[in-house]
């Protein structure tokens, strides 16, 4: 039978009031080759230069250099994988979600997507997509909102912002970094009268999205921990972060598509 091994480490939250709050947040799992759980490959052939498994509720980050690409592996199915962009050089320039939809003209990320920073440059690009359509207007759950919506029972239950909260600060980042983020494989359908709702995924299990780097960018991702609505179906379940370095013609295939773009928006 295939075995499951997660471990977790301690993190101190920062509070509104100025202190902090010691708890602990898994830092990954392992799972048996043959494992359901042991799921596919990269979207986008190439070198393997990383390849880890998030456990369900924990923050993950890496660097991916230039040109090299990252597939989201949606393990068990439903599961919103939150995410954050930095330029790993200068993290003053971080993804922009109106700077990403205004240059696009659509409110949903898809393959093709140019995710960029807050100074109208490329961080990434969407190269390859599993599922219709991914989110980036939804927001990130949090203790906070998780009372407010759900109620003072689920107060103790930490979100994607602790998580990023607790991640950021291993990069040297903090408070005042956290912003607007993607959610890969969560559904947020936008209405006809500009309506926003949670709904049931459009994913599954082993689904996956890859996004290339257009320089060196700082990931960092929530495997998000919410229980209390249908964007992980309920049920929190791991991620699997593949980056490959591709072929050289891919890449610069992908590096003379990024200068197109930015020179037709200009």
């Amino acid at each position: 039978m295939a075995t499951t091994r997660t471990e977790t480490r301690p993190v101190n939250y920062p509070t509104a009031a100025g202190g902090t709050v010691a708890s602990s947040v898994p830092v990954g799992a392992v799972y048996a080759e043959g494992s359901p759980l042991d799921w596919g490959a990269s979207l986008v052939e190439g070198e393997v230069v990383l390849d880890e498994t998030v456990a369900p509720n924990a923050p993950w980050s890496a660097v991916v250099r230039t040109g090299h690409v990252l597939t989201i592996v949606d393990v068990g199915g439903n599961q919103s994988a939150d995410c954050l962009l930095y330029n790993a050089d200068d993290p003053e320039e971080r993804y922009s979600v109106p700077d990403t939809l205004a240059w696009q003209g659509n409110a949903y990320v898809r393959t093709g997507t140019v995710l960029r920073s807050s100074e109208g440059r490329p961080l990434m690009t969407v190269v390859a997509n599993e599922v219709d359509r991914q989110d980036t207007i939804g927001g990130a759950c949090g203790k906070e909102s998780n009372t407010l919506r759900y109620g003072h029972h689920v107060m103790f239950q930490h979100g994607c912002r602790e998580n990023f909260l607790a991640e950021a600060g291993r990069r040297g980042l903090g408070v005042r970094d956290i912003v607007s983020n993607l959610n890969w494989f969560m559904n947020v359908p936008v209405e006809a009268d500009g309506a926003l709702g949670i709904v049931d995924g459009m994913s599954a299990p082993g689904r996956r999205v890859a996004v290339r780097a257009e320089t060196d960018v700082l990931v960092m991702v929530s495997n998000c921990p919410q229980m209390n609505n249908p964007c992980n179906d309920f049920n929190p379940t791991p991620l699997r972060m593949i980056v490959v370095e591709p072929a050289p013609a891919d890449v610069d295939a992908g590096s003379a598509h990024a200068a197109r773009t930015s020179k037709e928006g200009a």
